[in-house]
């Protein structure tokens, strides 16, 4: 080869390459039709590892759960446990456990019914029912008391257990909870109207769900195309399974429950709040504490419902301080 020209790829190789790639691009294709959840997966997976986390499984009862477990750096660390919201999952946490990783035992399970873990069909996902399979899967996760931190309906479904199988804890920490009678807002309002304000069927919904439960538009996470599509597109076929757990939680003779036991938690507690929450008013802070009086109270600028992503690193702080309390 003369010196100063450029190499040239025959056409049968340019071909061969060509051919290549197509096949790969048609494998693809074919794997995404058939399970389009890879993509987000894949995603997911990519975030745990980078956490340090590892992906478990552990059948309680009649469910098998998912979970990320994230171990500590000393063995003897205490075991936090993250209970994710309504239509959330467990990488809803993935940014407060990255404050957190080293000091604590991290687990953060999908709830059933949610995320990976499993859906059983007619099984009821309301908060009593889940609290009970909650205290279960506590009781296998740790033979010692946890620290149990609950989002949302998470937040619900933590103070129940809290108040009804106090063993399996020994600190709780509410942030934007569920369960209470909070001062009347649009989110509330389209809930007992029998409305789904979570609900996401196309690009506009999916845009108004993001603004409903994100203040801080820079702590959105970022979804690119055609991870959108995807995510669309399994909120729409799990539009039936979200109708009927609201129902549950937002109708039904419990959905008060969580606050109206929330007297007999005698853990030490963290409520911990938002000022621009647009879903669970920050009303329903003082609600909780009227009924948990040695509960610590934050209040939150500049964040609505998403706090555990908005501000991972003011809530990690008074995890912190909850954790440490005497």
């Amino acid at each position: 080869m003369s010196a100063g020209k450029p190499s040239r790829i025959s056409p049968r190789v340019a071909a061969i390459a060509n051919t290549i790639a197509a096949l790969i691009l048609i494998a693809l294709a074919v794997v995404l039709w058939r399970d389009p959840g890879l993509v987000i997966r894949s995603e997911f997976a990519k975030q745990r590892s980078l956490l340090g986390a590892d992906a478990r499984e552990l059948v309680v009862g009649d469910h098998r759960w998912v979970y990320a477990e994230r171990a500590a750096d000393t063995p003897d660390a205490p075991t936090v446990v993250m209970i994710h919201g309504y239509t959330g999952s467990k990488e809803n946490w993935y940014r407060l456990a990255k404050a957190l990783k080293g000091k604590y035992r991290l687990v953060m399970p999908d709830l059933p019914g949610w995320g990976q873990s499993q859906r059983r069909d007619g099984a009821d996902y309301g908060f009593v029912a889940q609290s009970a399979r909650l205290a279960a899967f506590l009781e296998k996760i740790d033979r010692r008391p946890v620290i149990l931190i609950g989002h949302s309906m998470g937040g619900g479904i933590a103070a129940l257990t809290a108040a009804r199988h106090p063993q399996h804890i020994v600190r709780l920490a509410l942030l934007d909870a569920a369960g209470v009678r909070f001062q009347d807002n649009r989110f509330g309002l389209d809930v007992l109207a029998g409305k789904n304000p979570f609900a996401v069927e196309d690009q506009a919904s999916y845009e108004r769900y993001l603004s409903v439960v994100f203040h801080d538009k820079a702590a959105r996470p970022w979804v690119p195309w055609p991870v959108d599509r995807i995510y669309i597109a399994q909120r729409r076929r799990d539009a039936a399974f979200e109708q009927r757990v609201l129902d549950r939680i937002g109708r039904s003779d419990e959905r008060f429950l969580p606050g109206e036991e929330a007297a007999k938690i005698a853990q030490p507690t963290l409520l911990l709040w938002c000022r621009q929450d647009q879903v669970i008013d920050p009303s329903a802070m003082a609600l909780y504490a009227a009924k948990i009086t040695q509960a610590d109270q934050v209040m939150l600028e500049d964040c609505g419902h998403m706090s555990l992503m908005e501000r991972p690193g003011d809530v990690a702080a008074a995890v912190d301080i909850l954790i440490r309390r005497q």
